[in-house]
């Protein structure tokens, strides 16, 4: 999502508010912020109105509109895609994603958004998990490969496009923007913090709620949704429940595989944590069938046998993935590389056709900076998908290591067009612009380097130099200084000893003038 500077807002708008201390104390004037952030919250009612919720009727507080849940969903879906838990991109097989693809595309004419737009994918991940974002409908490769039937593969989906039909993403954000409000309302009435910041605060939280996980009453209204829809295609809704079973069995087969001291494991359990536990779900799950008209089952109610056809070579890859792949990155992860070249080498063995296995195969070489051979594995994935964005990132940390910085520019930005928030690849890009005394290019991709790495040894002072270089004098002082804080005694900290004193005669000599 894209990143907001607001120290210029806030630095702008500082004049709005001003109380002293014993006022803010004062009850009388306690009472008047209370109010205050009463009207606040109404004045945003008014302003962005109430929306009749598409699946229970009634009207609702909403700060989001569809047109602005979309381009949410827009801005989120590559990032999610590549980034999130599991990363990955999209799993490549166009005759399985054409099946999945026509009954997600039922499900989605008997929804209650049908007006929306929408694609299928399947990520490529070993983590059993599905998820719907405005405009978006994903399935993992891990959860695919753990289902029975075409009846569970329906309430999955079903399941995610009732998130989106209930609008539980838009509900999210109103109710964190209320809460952020009332609760910024009162911390100007307890410390006399300037509004403008918590306006900023608010504008901003949208696209994190947007990734937060559901509550448990929006879980279980999804869970009814994905039921009334698989009922109405002609599928035995009792499979709902086999479905939970399914998912329960694979989430526990993937925590057995990554190890208890695994980081990828305590945020898959914080994944799963807002999820009722299964046998109570699955009693409300039960209820809920129950409660349901009677429905017309279609055949046998499950497509069974043209489901296990049509993901039978997912489930062989996803045995490969799981067995080599994943472990060789895990071991590449804690820097055992000789272990996690045996690894992809044997996921290459049984299977060639996955571009993530020359991938890994690419940066073990990288690693041992052997960049010819590297460069070959990287060539191989992407002549298997030419999108393959870590395969891009590789060639282009290559080229930059190699000194080619124009060439290593052109294959970052192909990378981060599919993925545009790959931290690593902003920071070759970045280094490839500031190496070509590009100083203004490579601000912005070095800066959201920073953002997520601020203790790089060197980034600061890299930063403090390209501000210094476009002449803005009160940015490279600001990050002399954070190089100093991080690391003052390597080069790159002794270069921001001397500049600091230089730019702080420069910054007072101005203050004097005027």
């Amino acid at each position: 999502m894209r990143t907001i500077k607001s120290s210029n807002i806030k630095a702008q708008s500082s004049k709005f508010v001003s109380v002293s201390h014993s006022q803010i104390h004062s009850p009388l004037v306690f009472g008047m912020w209370i109010f205050l952030a009463s009207l606040l919250i109404t004045f945003c009612s008014l302003l962005m109105g109430c929306a009749i919720n598409p699946v229970t009727g009634q009207r609702e507080l909403m700060f989001v509109s569809e047109r602005q849940e979309l381009e949410m969903g827009k801005e989120l879906y590559p990032n999610a895609l590549w980034g999130d838990l599991g990363g990955g991109g999209e799993y490549k097989d166009e005759k399985l994603k054409a099946y999945l693809n026509d009954i997600v595309t039922k499900i989605h004419k008997i929804s209650h958004r049908p007006n929306l737009p929408f694609q299928f994918a399947i990520q490529n991940s070993s983590v059993p998990n599905a998820w719907a974002i405005p405009g978006y409908v994903v399935i993992t490769r891990g959860l695919l490969a753990s289902l029975d039937n075409e009846a569970e593969f329906t309430f999955v989906m079903g399941h995610e496009i009732g998130h989106v039909s209930a609008r539980h993403s838009a509900r999210q954000i109103t109710s964190g923007m209320l809460l952020q409000a009332g609760l910024a309302a009162a911390g100007i009435a307890m410390s006399g913090k300037n509004y403008s910041d918590i306006a900023l605060n608010v504008g901003s939280a949208a696209g994190g709620l947007l990734l937060l996980k559901y509550s448990r009453d929006h879980e279980l209204e999804a869970d009814r949704l994905g039921i009334i829809y698989m009922s109405k295609l002609g599928y035995n809704p009792q499979h709902a429940i086999s479905a939970h079973k399914n998912l329960e069995k694979a989430s526990q087969e993937y925590l057995k595989s990554i190890g208890k001291e695994s980081n990828e494991r305590s945020f898959f359990e914080d994944l799963l944590s807002t999820h009722p536990r299964t046998s109570v779900r699955i009693e409300e799950i039960q209820h809920m069938i129950n409660e349901i008209k009677p429905i017309a089952i279609t055949g046998d109610g499950t497509n069974r046998e043209k489901f296990q056809t049509a993901v039978a070579e997912l489930k062989d890859l996803n045995k490969i993935y799981v067995e080599y792949f994943d472990k060789a990155v895990r071991e590449f992860g804690k820097n055992n590389i000789d272990d996690a070249d045996i690894l992809a080498s044997k996921a290459i063995k049984a299977n060639a056709s996955q571009p993530a296995f020359h991938t890994l195969k690419g940066f073990i070489r990288l690693k041992r900076k052997d960049y010819h051979e590297a460069e070959k594995y990287f060539n191989t994935a992407l002549n298997l998908d030419k999108d393959y964005e870590p395969a891009l990132r590789g060639i282009g940390a290559i080229r930059y290591y190699k000194g080619e910085y124009s060439d290593a520019a052109g294959y970052l930005k192909r990378g981060i067009s599919l993925f545009p928030q790959d931290v690593i690849a902003h920071y070759f890009l970045g280094m490839s612009y500031y190496k070509m005394k590009m100083y203004k290019t490579a601000i912005p991709h070095l800066d959201l380097f920073a953002e997520v790495q601020p203790r790089h040894p060197e980034i600061h002072g890299i930063l403090g130099i390209c501000y210094e270089n476009i002449s803005d004098i009160y940015s490279a002082y600001n990050e002399y200084i954070m190089q100093l804080k991080v690391n003052p005694t390597n080069e790159m900290g002794r270069l921001a000893a001397s500049r600091v004193g230089v730019l702080r005669l420069i910054i007072e000599g101005s203050k004097i003038r005027r």
